[in-house]
């Protein structure tokens, strides 16, 4: 029986970069061999044992057969005859199929090394076009190693391309492709996972609405990128650069991927105008919500970001009952406000994001509010409706003195 380090650890030592979880393959054991050392099996369909003091998950070494389409279509083959080079095989990316044996001696059968050396992400071979999860597991690499120099093997973008035109990403299913997206949200650079999906003909396939916002023009007076789909990814860079920790980012990125979707449904003739693109969002924004079965938790942000963000920016244009209505709909009146996560992304999508007043602004309506001492309001004589309308006349009156001292700090 001999054992190997595999996967993520050796990479990521070979990175520098810190080791949060190890994972082991066995050569040359059977089940009963595991289970004797007092290791305990976890599922029935894969021989994955956890270890009985460190929990650390081993694996048997094994073989992988496609008999069917998608990244179900597989049997497993395990065995004692199984051996390291063949489950180092199955694996998706070289830098991933680097295995070390007890004693620190590095196994490299398909160039990892030389490919982390040169900061390029390849497939170990041509059975990499089997599973259509490795698009979306070669997309997360993708973001989470960008900001280190890593590039995408043209031999690689080739095999996903043949993967697109055969339809095979036809077969993945909704949790895998939000699962995979959902954890590029928190890496350095989660735009990357859209743009390398873009480059490889994928992401027409995999998040349609978002590919669908590339080549669709916007003003250069708010948005100098001009191409929309650019300017959402440049949105979420700046999100990283900007947003205070704690908020929560994944929920930010989200928003900030899905804000300006409306923008690929407005009229070509009004071009690039998008007035309306709030409303005409709601569509592309709820198709894709149920096709990837986004969490309730992501949507309720995301849509509040995607109905009220201009109303944001056009805070000076605003009536304080308009004002009001925003800060209601944000539920800054609740105990879980989504006015600064609004701001946040709304501070990223402009223009004059380094100098963005309105955030100042919209953060004093909200404190004037909640300021609101009822002994200025509340009288004995009001019945439960009176109470609403004069609470919601003392908002409008807190929010229009705000707007007065603003107006006249600016002039």
């Amino acid at each position: 029986m001999q054992v190997y380090l595999v996967g993520g650890a050796v990479r990521d030592k070979l990175l520098g970069l810190l080791v949060k979880e190890r994972d082991y393959v066995v050569v040359g054991a059977t089940k009963e061999d595991m289970l004797a050392q007092g290791f305990k099996q976890v599922g029935r369909d894969f021989p994955v044992f956890l270890h009985p003091k460190t929990h650390e998950e081993y694996a048997l070494a094994r073989k992988e057969r496609k008999v069917g389409k998608g990244y179900l279509g597989f049997v497993c083959e395990f065995g004692q005859d199984v051996t390291l080079e063949e489950d180092l095989l199955r694996r998706d990316l070289t830098i991933n199929a680097i295995a070390e044996d007890a004693n620190g001696n590095l196994i490299d059968p398909y160039g990892g090394i030389d490919d982390i050396k040169a900061r390029k992400l390849r497939h170990v071979s041509p059975l990499f076009i089997e599973d259509p999860v490795r698009v979306l597991r070669l997309a997360r690499f993708k973001a989470q190693f960008h900001h280190l120099g890593f590039r995408l093997d043209p031999k690689t973008k080739a095999l996903v391309y043949k993967m697109v035109e055969q339809k095979e990403l036809d077969a993945l299913v909704r949790e895998r492709v939000w699962r995979e997206w959902e954890r590029s949200f928190l890496t350095p650079n989660p735009e990357q996972f859209i743009y390398l999906l873009r480059i490889t003909g994928a992401l027409k396939v995999i998040l349609p609405e978002i590919d669908a916002l590339f080549g669709v023009p916007a003003k250069n007076t708010s948005h100098p990128e001009i191409d929309s789909g650019i300017h959402t990814m440049q949105v979420v860079e700046r999100l990283l650069k900007q947003s205070s920790k704690a908020l929560d980012l994944a929920h930010l990125i989200f928003a900030a991927f899905t804000h300006d979707l409306g923008k690929a449904c407005t009229p070509k003739e009004l071009w690039p105008s998008h007035k309306d693109h709030t409303e005409l969002g709601e569509k592309p924004f709820n198709r894709l919500c149920q096709r990837l079965g986004v969490p309730v938790v992501y949507k309720k942000l995301a849509h509040i970001v995607l109905k009220e963000h201009i109303n944001i920016h056009a805070a000076w244009n605003l009536t304080a009952e308009e004002i009001l209505s925003v800060l209601i709909k944000a539920q800054v009146f609740q105990q879980k406000s989504f006015l600064e996560p609004l701001l946040e992304i709304a501070k990223a999508d402009t223009l004059h994001y380094e100098n963005y007043l309105e955030l100042e602004f919209w953060q004093k309506c909200k404190n004037a509010c909640l300021a609101i001492n009822k002994q200025s309001w509340l009288t004995p004589s009001l019945n439960g409706h009176e109470i609403q309308v004069a609470l919601r006349n003392a908002r409008i009156k807190v929010i229009n003195q705000v707007k007065r001292q603003f107006y006249e700090k600016q002039s």
